[in-house]
């Protein structure tokens, strides 16, 4: 079977809605003789037919009908693609693949995401087509997804190389100390970073959870304490909190969680920040990241 032009199809559908080749053909500006063979031909390279032909009307067969359907959806994509291929080029249609880390899930993913949509929505009047792909995974996996082409976007902890990655702060916000609530610290108010000598303290894997394991360490390097299970979420550094399997430094969004048996309390003289940066490979070439990267610059300053 022949390739099947836009001009076969349109001439069948034209045939179709008149009912008449004498009326289709004044529609498309174009003689009958033409018109017929065109549709003779488009038939053939079908090999069904797909109108019962009379002196005065032509009606679909059972085959027409259907192909008729077809037709006008062919004929829809077609006018379609270039506004399409507009739109993709100008950012307003496409796939952004985001990674994130399951920290950054607790305060700031929703409202960037929401963020995000009534910007696009706004500036397309309604008309977009962005598609935002989540992906949670650790810091140092997002890297590594960025540079293979998996992910578009991170949001990530610091180091990064920033020969590599572009960026953007999105994010900051201070350490806080959960504490089983049965536990002699477990009061209100402020503690003292010294008050923690002697505690058991759970404690970030230096691996998949190095900036957290580098940003704690550093904090307790006066302090003797003794270390325990090294962990990578925070979500279960809360668990095994409320188990009473000791204390944690976690990021004040943590007490959005509001996990049953823990209790938290600010931190004096702890002057480092948690920090969360959106990331992307410099030569990134898709329009639809770039569209997302431009909404970074409206998000409210990090404070």
């Amino acid at each position: 079977m022949s390739m099947l032009s836009l001009e076969q199809v349109r001439g069948f559908v034209t045939v179709a809605e008149e009912g008449n080749f004498r009326r289709a053909a004044e529609r498309l500006r174009m003689t009958q003789p033409p018109l017929s063979r065109q549709i003779q031909k488009l038939e053939r390279d079908i090999g069904v037919e797909l109108f019962d032909r009379t002196q005065r009307q032509v009606q679909l067969t059972p085959a027409g009908a259907v192909f008729l359907t077809e037709a006008r959806r062919l004929l829809a994509l077609a006018g379609a693609a270039p506004g399409t291929a507009r739109l993709v080029a100008a950012g307003g249609a496409g796939t952004v693949r985001i990674g994130f880390t399951a920290a950054s899930g607790f305060g700031f993913l929703g409202p960037f995401l929401n963020h995000i949509e009534a910007s696009l929505n706004h500036i397309e009047a309604g008309l977009d087509r962005v598609e935002i792909v989540l992906r949670e995974m650790v810091s140092s996996d997002q890297f590594e997804n960025l540079r293979s082409g998996s992910l578009d976007l991170a949001l990530a902890r610091p180091p990064f190389d920033r020969t590599e990655f572009d960026s953007r702060l999105v994010h900051s916000e201070g350490l806080i100390l959960a504490v089983p609530e049965q536990h002699k610290l477990a009061e209100d108010g402020p503690l003292a970073i010294e008050e923690l000598g002697g505690e058991t303290l759970l404690v970030y894997a230096p691996g998949p959870a190095r900036y957290f394991a580098d940003l704690v360490s550093g904090i307790l390097a006066a302090v003797p304490y003794t270390a325990t299970h090294e962990l990578t979420q925070v979500h279960t550094m809360l668990a095994l909190v409320a188990a009473g399997r000791g204390l944690a430094l976690v990021p004040e969004t943590a007490t959005h969680l509001h996990p049953d048996g823990v209790r938290f309390r600010p931190l004096i003289g702890v002057e480092d920040p948690v920090v969360l940066h959106a990331i992307w490979r410099r030569e990134c070439a898709n329009p639809a990241l770039h569209r997302v990267i431009e909404l970074l610059e409206s998000l409210p300053p990090a404070p």
